[in-house]
């Protein structure tokens, strides 16, 4: 195993910064927001841009959680296919979902855009690897399926692939010329600093203890003082602590796990990963590779690194990277880190309405940029508004999974199994 620094890359190489001191007395705003990443960030940034009196109030740090851990990847739509979303959803709601998580990419850039955050975003697609032949069938599936309802994919086969990724270890690729990458903690950090910017009021360090409903709105104990609020939003996702009333997210946590190397030198840097596509895998335990501005070679994969089989997935990391990209074999990683996503049976995102203007969105299941800042936006314009029309999924009155904690150390210990074996043997 490498002899390498712990830590985050995102936290070093984030060019945004935002303030958020510890809430420091009481305070009456129309929307309290409840966590600090993307969701919650681009609710503030929506109600401070309304106009509305709006408080965020985050446990730890902004992005302190999966946003300040994620890969990176602003992908179109979700983890599913999109024949198993609308046999899930049904035809309209299953379409309607389909198409506003396709336009949001576009809504993430065009937010970068117009605030000036500095995420080192390129806009250049993503790509889906196939890791074998089963995986290059079930492209060409949602190559279709996609094509079917207007997606702009294209189906690459094991040639073009190899050429884009610098690697021949893929036997085809999808790819999504609508998505792209940024550093995903500067992201987070620019939407807060946005919000403040818009009038929003951003504490971090602020835990929220209690939750109540009093007289026609909300009473929130945080940091040894009260917020009221006409409304609220739950946004901690995979993050959630310090109360379980009057409703908690309910998940199964899945860690993932990146591991970031050195700076490429020049030679190299031109033939991997040239056009800076993010990539991820078919593979049933999945890993995904990509390179950041300073040409650091990114390489992802299901597991706790900083668990009880960390020693096993650093050690995956290294024979993954010799594997894929044998001239990378004794290029040194100077980073590693994890991460939690809050994965639902459905892997559908969930909107619940747990009293009277309050809403909590969770359950990303991997794909947290692009929805996040779509379903925090909405949620925002729909406790504001005081009409649920315009979220991209209806909302329900509750929401539980069973058996999380069995469920989310049987993913662990299926990752570790796998990455105690040679890549490839199971993928």
């Amino acid at each position: 195993m490498d002899d390498f620094p712990k830590g985050n890359l995102w936290q070093d190489s984030a060019a945004e910064q935002v303030a958020a001191r510890p809430l420091d007395g009481d305070l009456d705003v129309e929307l309290a927001v409840i966590g600090g990443g993307f969701t919650g960030c681009a609710a503030a940034l929506e109600a401070a841009r309304r106009g509305a009196s709006v408080v965020l109030l985050e446990a730890r740090e902004i992005g302190h959680g999966g946003s300040g851990r994620n890969v990176g990847l602003v992908n179109a739509g979700l983890w599913l296919p999109p024949d198993e979303i609308i046999a899930q959803m049904g035809e309209t709601e299953g379409r309607r979902l389909i198409e506003v998580l396709g336009g949001a990419p576009a809504r993430v850039f065009g937010v970068i855009e117009r605030e000036g955050i500095a995420c080192e975003l390129t806009r250049n697609g993503t790509l889906h690897l196939a890791h074998a032949g089963s995986g290059a069938a079930d492209l060409a599936s949602r190559h279709r399926q996609g094509n079917r309802l207007g997606a702009p994919v294209q189906l690459l086969d094991a040639a073009e692939t190899a050429r884009r990724t610098g690697s021949g270890a893929f036997n085809g690729a999808l790819l999504d010329p609508r998505a792209g990458t940024v550093q995903p903690l500067a992201y987070c950090r620019g939407l807060a600093r946005a919000a403040a910017s818009a009038g929003a009021r951003l504490h971090a360090g602020t835990q929220v203890t209690d939750l109540t409903r009093s007289g026609e709105g909300w009473e929130i104990r945080a940091g040894g003082h009260r917020v009221r609020a006409g409304a609220v939003l739950m946004a901690t996702n995979a993050y959630h602590d310090g109360f379980s009333e009057p409703f908690r997210p309910s998940y199964v946590a899945v860690h993932y796990s990146q591991f970031a190397t050195a700076p490429l030198p020049e030679e190299m840097r031109a033939r991997i990963l040239p056009g800076g596509e993010g990539c991820w895998d078919t593979a049933l335990v999945m890993s995904s590779f990509r390179v950041d501005q300073a040409g650091r070679l990114i390489l992802g994969g299901m597991g706790d690194a900083e668990g009880l089989g960390g020693g096993l997935h650093a050690g995956w990391a290294r024979r993954k990277l010799a594997q894929v990209y044998p001239e990378l074999a004794d290029v040194p990683f100077e980073h590693a880190w994890q991460g939690r996503i809050a994965m639902t049976s459905d892997h559908v995102p969930k909107v619940v309405r747990f009293g009277p203007s309050a809403l909590s969105v969770f359950g990303y299941s991997g794909r947290g940029i692009a929805p996040g800042t779509v379903f925090g936006t909405a949620a925002a314009e729909a406790l504001l508004d005081g009409n649920e029309a315009g979220l991209p999924v209806a909302p329900i009155e509750g929401y539980a999974e069973r058996f999380t904690g069995l469920r989310g150390a049987y993913y662990e210990f299926g990752a570790t199994l796998t990455h105690a074996l040679k890549p490839g043997r199971l993928g």
